[in-house]
């Protein structure tokens, strides 16, 4: 299980906005940092129903990577898991594309039946993270649903038919977050980024993964006025020498009409942050980053390990003065 502060308690809450495995990578380097003054808030617009249940796909990656739990081969799930009832369930006829093992099906039957019950998605969450030893605080972006949505030639897709079953092998034309007009920020989440000293954007998909957070009415605006008052907001590029180490999000922005480079990245975050992290690979990019009048910080960006993590969350936490 990961260890929790080791260093900087006390230094104030830190907020991570995030999405599935570099972002879970990336706060796991952080609350090894700051521990329980580490709040994650992730998307929940990958949510999708399978065999009746809740699967909250970004929530359980950071879940269970901040528990260490996570399955580092795949990226997603738990370590050691079984797949006795996938395999059941294609017996019966069910479609198996969408993996889901022994033990995470756990969490979704417990997450599933207690939503059906009334409770809140934050609440059940919490719980659930409590109950795996978790440090940090996880936050849904909202109760609401949100779903993503990606056009590709042949229509419009829900997202994980198009990133598990078809392989994010079409090119995206589109993207639209179902829902986001009528979500709205929980009040933990409002409560967490007013009370922020630092916040941090991970290197996570900017259009799917960061983008519905910032899409939530109310985040963005909120964002900006902690930024006014002085709260420094750092991203970390997930872009590295023109390619994503993990996931579509190079083929995604160039399909979209961005730059699928990490210069690519900061022009969409320009506005909301003050401090873009980029590769050392990417050191050239640093003036034309900071022509945007975002300040450049250039270090070793890829995280292989529980010392590569830290690394990096001690890099961010010094670029926006919380270490």
């Amino acid at each position: 299980m990961t260890a929790p502060s080791l260093g900087v308690a006390g230094s104030g809450p830190v907020v991570a906005l995030a999405g599935g495995v570099g972002g879970a990578k990336l706060a796991e380097g952080l609350q090894a940092i700051v521990g329980a003054d580490l709040t994650v808030i992730v998307n929940t617009a990958d949510d999708t129903e399978r065999h009746g249940l809740l699967v909250c796909a970004d929530h359980d990656t950071v879940m269970y990577t901040l528990a260490g739990l996570e399955n580092a081969e795949f990226g997603w799930g738990i370590a050691g898991d079984t797949w006795t009832t996938m395999h059941a369930l294609e017996r019966y006829g069910e479609e198996g594309w969408f993996r889901l093992g022994d033990q995470d099906l756990a969490t979704h039957i417990v997450r599933t039946e207690r939503l059906r019950r009334g409770e809140r998605l934050t609440t059940v969450c919490r719980d659930l993270q409590a109950r795996l030893g978790v440090h940090a605080a996880i936050l849904p972006m909202t109760d609401d649903p949100v779903r993503t949505q990606v056009r590709t030639d042949d229509g419009w897709l829900d997202f994980q038919d198009y990133f598990v079953r078809l392989r994010q092998a079409p090119d995206v034309r589109e993207v639209r977050f179902v829902g986001i007009e009528a979500a709205r920020p929980t009040p933990e989440v409002d409560a967490t980024i007013d009370a922020a000293t630092a916040i941090v954007v991970a290197p996570s998909n900017p259009i799917v993964s960061v983008g519905p957070i910032l899409a939530v009415p109310g985040i963005a605006e909120r964002l900006a006025a902690a930024r006014a008052r002085g709260i420094r907001i750092a991203a970390v590029s997930g872009i590295i020498g023109g390619k994503a180490l993990k996931g579509p999000a190079d083929r995604m922005l160039a399909t979209l009409g961005h730059e699928p480079t990490a210069l690519g990245v900061a022009r969409g975050y320009a506005g909301l942050i003050d401090t873009f992290v980029i590769d050392t690979v990417d050191g050239a990019l640093a003036p034309e980053v900071e022509a945007l009048g975002i300040r450049a910080v250039v270090t070793d960006t890829i995280m292989t390990d529980d010392e590569s993590r830290a690394r990096l969350a001690r890099a961010v936490l010094s670029a926006v003065g919380a270490a």
